[in-house]
């Protein structure tokens, strides 16, 4: 055990964040932690380390155990280098090598104590060869090319690095230092596609154990084994990697939902029952079956999740079929070429993801595309009827001043209605009083949903977004995905999330920070395996173009994204079936006993379905969700056999 949460509750002020969380990880557990913004995640994180305590409940560490925490900023020695901070991470070894450099100069003098200075020098030696002192600087290096540190940069102070790059900087010192637990929070912030896929590699053959909090969801599914969601306060764990999680997730939710179900008509059949003879001729059958209710630990429903809504958006006005046509292209600035080569044609209802190392191009290519900026060589061509909106990272578009339902008012015809207005919000997961939050007071991923409803509602034909999943949690990241899956025209989008890109592109445009371009007819994952010759296919030739026109951008606007992922059905495991006989001829209370027997087993199934270990249990929670059907049926068969039996001396 590494470290331990019992029946944690931690609040603050009135707001209640954990409610009973419990969680364990063990030495080498590769542990995803996710859950909506704030739902506890980094207060976890903060207990672990003992930043803050808990109100009630415990919090163990392994004793001497080393935790390693990205912090959110990172702090170095005044006047080092990125090489130089990277090497610090080992510190004891460059003692060790300090300290035998000056046991060579004394050697080299032939002291009276040569004999102690080789003894000590051995010593060293041997510690500094077991701590891996003979490799530690092409460690160091490796994890500083991995991470988007090239040769040119490691005599860069670390002052002047922007923060992205400290954070950077900092994330290559933690993997170093090599902790015997990693707590990181977000690690893949500031990392482009390259350096993502080396973390990936690095953690997926990493020794020690390691928890992420991260809304990468295709990270978290090559990284982790192990998911724990927190969700209203308590820890639900999963075994798997994410995709696991979703099926695993599914299928405890519609036991729970059945479990429920099953619940519900048993009160209402009781309460029905105890209703029509409580003071009639059954009136002990009746008494016991209230007692039982009175006892019976009520099971909750499942609640639905917040990113669900009806995506049918409104009809937009229909461009050419071929929207885009990019012919030779290379962007930059005067003096300076970012990527060059680049040609497709993107049409009408299809997605082009861009992707890139930081600096690459990806956000000039967007402005050159807009008109922003001229390109330095070849065309870029828009087709007929094209009506554009622009999602900066910025969003700048918004006021600030307004409330969420006059924002979009803002885009809407004046025919609109409060009620369509707050419909449509919905879809974006404002819902309630939600819409009369002022701008100035929401979340930057919650000023991204609301760019990225404005623009869905303003009917503008393309969508041009640069980034727009940055800092949503995955609920918000699902909704912006399921509301570009429903939106009917074409859509331009920047973006790091893999996992994103799989939901809405239908091409890839890769530029590789050299001036270099790629093109490729497919989703991310597609475009990935093709590079690593997974898939035998190469990118589609690109068709001739036909009826173009080009046309200026229009003004910009402003937007986000999501992901949906529908799990198989769940498996169905063997019913736990309770045998029961059809005896001749029995007395009334024989019939009683059975149906006493009945009742009680029904009341320790339910019981059971109730504790939080077999809620964790999808295979237990089900098998005793089919022993409940199956107890349930043999009690209708005993009360409808002792009405039959206890009715025969009156029909005699």
């Amino acid at each position: 055990m590494l470290f331990r949460l019992s029946e944690v509750h931690k609040s603050y002020g009135t707001q209640d964040v954990l409610r009973g969380t419990s969680l364990q990880v063990n030495p080498g557990e590769h542990v995803g932690l996710v859950g909506r913004n704030g739902a506890g995640k980094s207060t976890i994180f903060r207990l672990v380390r003992g930043e803050e305590t808990a109100d009630r409940g415990e919090v163990v560490r392994a004793r001497g155990v080393k935790l390693g925490l990205l912090d959110q900023h990172v702090h170095f020695k005044p006047g080092s280098t990125v090489h130089e901070s990277a090497l610090a991470a080992f510190g004891r070894l460059q003692q060790i090598e300090h300290e035998m450099h000056e046991l060579e100069h004394r050697m080299a003098e032939a002291t009276d104590d040569l004999e102690k200075i080789l003894e000590r020098y051995s010593d060293l030696q041997q510690e500094f060869e077991h701590e891996g002192g003979f490799e530690y600087t092409a460690r160091a290096e490796s994890i500083l090319q991995g991470l988007g540190f090239d040769r040119e940069m490691w005599t860069l102070e670390t002052e002047k690095l922007s923060g992205g790059q400290q954070n950077r900087l900092g994330l290559a010192c933690l993997l170093l230092a090599q902790p015997d637990v990693l707590l990181l929070d977000e690690p893949t912030n500031h990392l482009d596609v390259n350096a993502v896929e080396w973390l990936e590699e690095f953690l997926q053959a990493y020794s020690a154990g390691f928890v992420i909090i991260s809304h990468d969801r295709y990270f978290l599914d090559r990284s982790c084994r192990r998911i724990v969601e927190l969700e209203n306060g308590r820890a639900a764990n999963y075994t798997g990697n994410y995709s696991d999680y979703l099926v695993e997730r599914e299928e405890r939710r519609e036991a729970q939902q059945r479990a429920y179900d099953n619940q519900q008509q048993l009160i209402a059949k009781t309460e029905e029952f105890i209703r029509r003879n409580i003071a009639g001729q059954k009136t002990k059958q009746a008494k016991s079956r209230r007692k039982m209710l009175e006892k019976l630990e009520r099971l909750d429903a499942v609640r639905p999740d917040q990113s669900s809504g009806d995506f049918r958006l409104q009809a937009i006005e229909r461009t050419g079929n071929h929207v885009l046509t990019v012919t030779d292209l290379a962007v930059g600035y005067p003096g300076k070429l970012l990527a060059q080569d680049i040609r497709f044609i993107l049409r009408r209802g299809e997605c082009l993801g861009i992707i890139g190392p930081n600096g690459s191009g990806k956000t000039t290519f967007l402005r050159t595309i807009l008109s922003k900026i001229d390109p330095l060589a070849g065309e870029v061509r828009w087709g007929s009827k094209v009506q554009i909106g622009y999602y900066a990272q910025q969003l700048d578009d918004l006021d600030d001043r307004n409330e969420i339902i006059m924002e979009l008012r803002r885009v809407a015809p004046s025919t609109a209605t409060a009620g369509e207005l707050r419909s449509f919000l919905a879809k974006f997961l404002f819902t309630g009083d939600d819409v009369y939050k002022h701008v100035r007071d929401l979340s930057g991923g919650e000023k991204g949903r609301l760019a990225l409803g404005k623009l869905i509602y303003s009917r503008v034909n393309v969508l041009v977004l640069d980034e727009p999943t940055n800092h949503l949690d995955i609920p918000s990241r699902e909704a912006h995905e399921e509301a570009l899956s429903a939106y009917e025209g074409t859509i331009v989008t920047i973006s790091h999330d893999r996992y994103f890109l799989d939901r809405v592109a239908t091409q890839i445009l890769a530029l590789n920070g050299e001036g270099g371009a790629e093109h490729y007819d497919g989703d991310y994952t597609e475009y990935h395996d093709w590079k690593l010759g997974i898939r035998d296919s190469a990118p589609a030739p690109l068709p001739e173009p036909d009826n173009l026109v080009t046309v200026a951008a229009p003004p910009a606007e402003v937007v986000e994204a999501p992901v949906i992922k529908t799990p198989p059905p769940p498996k169905k495991p063997g019913v736990k079936v309770i045998k029961k006989k059809k005896p001749a001829a029995r007395t009334p209370e024989q019939i009683e006993n059975d149906i006493t027997q009945a009742e009680t087993r029904l009341n320790e199934i339910s019981q059971q379905m109730g504790t939080p270990a077999v809620a964790r249990d999808a295979d237990r929670l089900i098998a005793l969700n089919d022993d409940y059907q199956q107890t349930e049926a043999l009690l209708k068969t005993l009360y409808d056999e002792w009405d039959r039996i206890s009715q025969e001396p009156a029909t005699a």
